[in-house]
């Protein structure tokens, strides 16, 4: 049965975001709408940087009716790329990244990068925020959020800090090959093609996969089949990985619970949530990311293979936790 707002492209954007439980059963922040609506930019004209993201999202719902837009990449004056978001800018300027030195090809990845990254909300004004101030790996982004003791929320049976990974397509992707080879995302996800004698990108942004001709081969010269197969191979390990994850992950939770169960105290049981806390971090940032692992396979692989072993060992410690309880 086909669900009508699976897999819809960018100008769904707001259209399914008023839709979803997310803001009709919890009164979000302004702060979603920097990345779901056009007109985000008007209301931080008009409102604002602070007052639009503290502002709850349903006062603000019926100014908002587009999801992204020509105008969110795009200057209509001269259709040069550009950044309208805040947020971004922040966390490059951060980074010590000058965007007035950017190149069109990098602008072919940071207009991407507005919206398809980790962010949290900062304070008590629930400012848009990235955890870039370390850097952009998982590592980096743990310390960041370590650096004041972040939590998104308490795990119900565990009861340890976690954070909730969003999506970090630019953080993986950052650490991949096509990267550090100088492929942009719309190199891949916005292919030129020819319209009549006009050579342009494709704005039917999607998975390479549906158009391997103009996204692969124009660098890969294998044949389409080859080629296939190894995005599909590459994804397969990494969801197999995934799964190896969640059952060590799971496995760490059935400890910690039992070590709780006979008594256990928080001082007994911090590092054992720490370690959980770690796992579920690195877990989180590669299934919650949306390549399945391809945009950087090998920094996918070494991530959820911290994951397992912070998990396997976060479940050691609170098993010696319980034994050592029970024998008292």
């Amino acid at each position: 049965m086909w669900i009508t707002n699976e897999e819809r492209g960018h100008y769904y954007g707001q259209i399914d975001q008023r839709n979803s439980k997310r803001v009709q059963v919890v009164n979000q922040p302004g702060a979603c709408l920097n990345c779901h609506a056009a007109e985000a930019p008007l209301l931080i004209a008009k409102m604002g940087w602070e007052a639009l993201n503290r502002t709850p999202y349903n006062d603000l719902k019926d100014q908002v009716h587009l999801g992204s837009s020509c105008a969110d990449c795009h200057d209509p004056r001269t259709m040069e790329l550009r950044i309208t978001r805040p947020a971004l800018k922040n966390a490059l300027e951060e980074r010590g990244v000058d965007l007035s030195k950017a190149t069109r090809q990098e602008m072919r990845t940071y207009v991407c990068a507005q919206c398809h990254v980790e962010y949290y909300f900062l304070g008590e004004d629930k400012v848009l925020t990235f955890p870039w101030s370390q850097g952009l790996t998982i590592d980096d982004i743990e310390a960041h959020y370590d650096g004041y003791g972040f939590k998104d929320w308490t795990h119900k049976e565990t009861q340890a800090p976690l954070i909730k990974i969003q999506h970090p397509e630019f953080e993986l992707w950052s650490t991949g090959l096509h990267a550090k080879s100088g492929v942009a995302c719309a190199d891949c996800h916005m292919p030129y093609v020819r319209d009549g004698a006009v050579k342009v990108s494709d704005h039917w942004v999607r998975s390479p996969l549906t158009n391997l001709n103009k996204a692969c081969q124009t660098c890969h010269r294998q044949d389409e089949e080859a080629l296939r197969e190894r995005v599909i191979s590459i994804q397969n390990r990494t969801a197999e990985l995934l799964r190896r994850s969640e059952e060590a992950l799971i496995a760490a939770i059935d400890a910690i619970k039992a070590a709780q169960e006979v008594g256990a105290t928080e001082s007994e049981l911090a590092e054992a949530r720490r370690l959980y806390r770690r796992a579920s971090m690195r877990w989180d940032f590669i299934f919650s990311e949306n390549s399945t692992g391809f945009h950087s396979p090998q920094e996918a692989a070494r991530v959820l293979a911290a994951a397992i072993d912070y998990a396997r060992q976060a479940q050691l410690l609170a098993e010696r936790v319980r034994v050592a309880r029970e024998a008292r």
